[in-house]
């Protein structure tokens, strides 16, 4: 079977989002996606151990927003790489909440959705929910981003943890030297990596690097 067929599928690039004992909770999915129109419903697959997931299982709710193309690495690595136990990842950027209090970033996004969640499906490493739909709104003109853009212009790498995610097969043809974050998966393109670079996206030296 050729992996990279897969490659041939569109996605997006989205932030979810949930609020559960008074804390926020959020990450980086390519998944989300509408399932029907009568009535409005959107599915999202997450990884079970996601700490974001365990807040939409308690709240019973959750909130999407689509990334544009000017979204950078700081917002990307921040919900992407980071655990929302361990750092409050909505800080640093512009947000407002949901009718049900759910917090949601309104920089850098085209258009935001709450959800109430109506059912869930086990997909054994990933959760698949789907949610009834109970505010839309658009945030912006700005293009989206597709996640074929994060790769080959904002040359981002896949967690671990994400549905998509192919490992050592995400490798693109060698052209000059590069280098990949063995954390998350970001390519350096140059040679030689300097010594004190730092991954824009999860902040490891130049010691997690391993050239490809």
């Amino acid at each position: 079977m050729d992996m990279k067929a897969f490659f041939k599928l569109s996605y997006g690039l989205y932030v979810i989002s949930a609020h559960s004992g008074g804390k926020d909770y959020g990450c980086v999915v390519n998944t989300l996606q509408q399932v029907t129109a009568q009535p409005a419903m959107l599915s999202v697959a997450i990884n079970k151990n996601s700490v974001t997931t365990k807040a939409i299982l308690e709240s019973g709710r959750f909130c999407g927003v689509a990334l544009t193309e000017a979204a950078d690495m700081d917002l990307i690595g921040t919900f992407g790489f980071k655990n929302s136990e361990a750092v409050d990842k909505f800080a640093a950027f512009p947000t407002a909440a949901d009718q049900k209090g759910v917090r949601y970033l309104t920089a850098h996004t085209a258009a935001r959705y709450s959800c109430e969640v109506k059912d869930t499906l086990d997909l054994g490493s990933h959760l698949l929910v789907i949610g009834s739909v109970t505010e839309a709104e658009i945030l912006s003109e700005e293009p989206v981003m597709t996640y074929d853009y994060y790769h080959r212009v904002v040359k981002g790498g896949t967690p671990p943890t994400a549905p998509s995610y192919k490992g050592n097969q995400e490798v693109e043809p060698a052209g000059k030297a590069r280098w990949r974050c063995k954390i998350c998966g970001y390519i350096y393109e140059g040679n030689p990596l300097p010594a004190d670079f730092v991954c824009p996206i999860c902040g490891q030296g130049a010691d997690h690097f391993e050239k490809i």
